[in-house]
Order: C-alpha cells, then sequence, then structure tokens
C-alpha cells in the first residue's frame, strides 16, 4: 500500500492515503477504480477527475512498458 501512498503524495492528494489503504486498494486495483469507487470512499469531485485521468497515464505508461519488454525480450530470443 506504501506504493499507493507514494503514487498519490506525487499527485498532491496524499490525503487519501488511509482512505485507500483503508479499502484495500493497492497499485494493481488502480486501473479498475471507477468515479463511483473513488466517490464512495470519500473523494471529492475534482480530484475524482485528477485521479482518474492519473490512472489512465498509469495505464498507457504500463502499456508502453510492456511492449518495450516484448520487444526486449525478442531481441534477446533472436540474439
Amino acid at each position: 500500500m506504501q506504493q499507493v501512498a507514494d503514487w498519490l503524495d506525487k499527485l498532491g492528494l496524499g490525503q487519501y492515503a488511509q482512505r485507500f489503504a483503508e479499502n484495500d486498494i493497492s497499485y494493481s486495483v488502480l486501473p479498475d477504480l471507477t468515479d463511483q469507487d473513488l466517490k464512495e470512499i470519500g473523494v471529492s469531485l475534482g480530484h475524482r477527475r485528477q485521479l482518474l485521468r492519473a490512472i489512465a497515464n498509469l495505464d498507457a505508461r504500463l502499456i508502453a512498458c510492456s511492449v518495450r519488454l516484448k520487444v526486449r525480450w525478442r531481441e534477446l530470443e533472436l540474439s
């Protein structure tokens, strides 16, 4: 859960770290969160929008990283 707390701090939303921890929201669960989920744990509207944008960016970065790893793995297989 520390990874989520650190991520929230980086976004300037560290005040929600305890709520995320109380609801067992780990880093791997972030992409599954909805606006309603965030509302239910007490995140304000503006912060919900900010979090959902940040989560979408996480998804994009994870996909890009995955593609790079697959390419690298393929290169290693061929060498």
